[in-house]
């Protein structure tokens, strides 16, 4: 049945019914596609071939189901995040980290023997502060600013993805599920194209949402997750220690500076003041008026460069080194062009008979000067006889 995979691949494309009859030319109309995604009717080998055609991917990919359950765990959004888009963004997800947990299989990495995913009981907010600090320590970050939350997260088997989508979408996280309920892959998504600073607790705040698990009696998930990620990003002590333990003013240039040492906004180092007690709630107020007042509620100065996940594109080009998957599936899994490398051999080759024939007979008798050199500086070499080549 390709019910489910042709209407997870339509929604990850941002395709309606109709939008999808059209890519394929008109050939087959919105009811009939709706037919194939209610498991109403099969499509034909011709319209299946069309199908995948207009969907990036070979008429097989349709066909095959993945033995394992994705579930989304938290998705960070503004109200104004049309469903459309929603389900854009969940899909592509899904079918991400499905690329992923192959990738994992061939390149025999992980799962890891403990994903800490919904490892710390939360009751209330503040118990999000010791689950980060736990985490580090598991982690052995120690209570040093992370220069690389994205290289951590790969570190430990966290999938790292970048999605191309609309203001009103931050984060998302989700997790992959075998047979037998087992958590075989992760992965926090981020909109790609946001400052470093940004990401970064995009990242960390998912994070959040995967290690931490919401007690009945707790209220708000989400400003237990914004306290976890400013924790993770900005240990208490190490704060304490930088900035004091009480303070009655905060210039603007030590939240400059506090944003390149810690990697997080000037906005969010505030809030993670008020909640340390570093500052009262009266002063955080005041700077919040005073940011909107100088436009940096949208746009702060000094924008710190994002991230750039490494591990699919070392795990891509690695199978296809080894002959694990063709060059068009790398192309599609990078999204991107991707130019098979000859041997250097074969390159050297066609690149000697481009010369001249003079200068190919130079080229080769000096090869055969510096072999013959070789050669007779090569005691070993010298003493091998003939017959020590043929098996008896």
């Amino acid at each position: 049945m390709i019910s489910q995979r042709l209407r997870q691949l339509r929604l990850a494309h941002g395709l309606s019914l109709e939008d999808l009859a059209a890519r394929m030319g008109g050939i087959i109309t919105k009811q009939a596609l709706s037919k194939y995604e209610n498991g109403k009717a099969q499509p034909s080998m011709p319209v299946l071939t069309k199908l995948a055609a207009a969907l990036g991917v070979k008429s097989a990919y349709l066909w095959s189901e993945p033995p394992f359950s994705v579930q989304v765990a938290a998705y960070r959004r503004s109200a104004a995040l049309a469903k459309k888009e929603e389900e854009r963004v969940e899909n592509l997800l899904k079918v991400a980290l499905e690329d992923r947990v192959r990738l994992q299989e061939l390149t025999q990495q992980g799962p890891p023997a403990e994903l800490p995913i919904k490892a710390w009981p939360l009751a209330k907010v503040e118990d999000a502060e010791q689950a980060a600090n736990e985490l580090r320590s598991r982690w052995n970050l120690g209570v040093d600013p992370i220069s690389n939350v994205t290289s951590v997260l790969e570190a430990h088997l966290i999938h790292v993805v970048e999605i191309e989508s609309l203001d009103g979408f931050d984060g998302l996280s989700a997790s992959a599920h075998d047979e037998e309920g087992r958590t075989i892959a992760v992965a926090v998504a981020s909109r790609a194209g946001v400052a470093g600073d940004r990401q970064r607790f995009n990242l960390a705040h998912e994070l959040g949402h995967l290690v931490l698990r919401a007690q009945p009696e707790l209220q708000d998930g989400e400003r237990a997750a914004h306290r976890f990620a400013s924790a993770f990003l900005a240990p208490a002590e190490t704060v304490r220690a930088l900035v004091g333990v009480r303070r009655a003013v905060v210039r603007a240039q030590e939240l400059r500076l506090m944003k390149h040492y810690f990697g997080m906004s000037m906005q969010a180092m505030l809030y993670r003041l008020k909640d340390l007690g570093v500052i009262t709630e009266g002063y955080y107020m005041r700077w919040f008026k005073e940011i909107n007042l100088r436009g940096w509620r949208k746009v702060e100065p000094d924008l710190l460069p994002p991230e750039q996940p490494q591990w699919l594109r070392l795990a891509v080009l690695r199978t296809l080194a080894e002959g694990q998957i063709t060059r068009d599936e790398a192309s599609r899994l990078l999204g991107e062009p991707v130019d098979a490398e000859e041997p250097i051999s074969l390159v050297e080759r066609r690149a000697l008979m481009k010369l001249p024939l003079e200068e190919r007979r130079r080229v080769i008798a000096e090869q055969a000067e510096q072999s013959a050199e070789a050669y007779q500086q090569d005691e070993e070499l010298r003493e091998l006889e003939v017959d020590d080549l043929i098996e008896e």
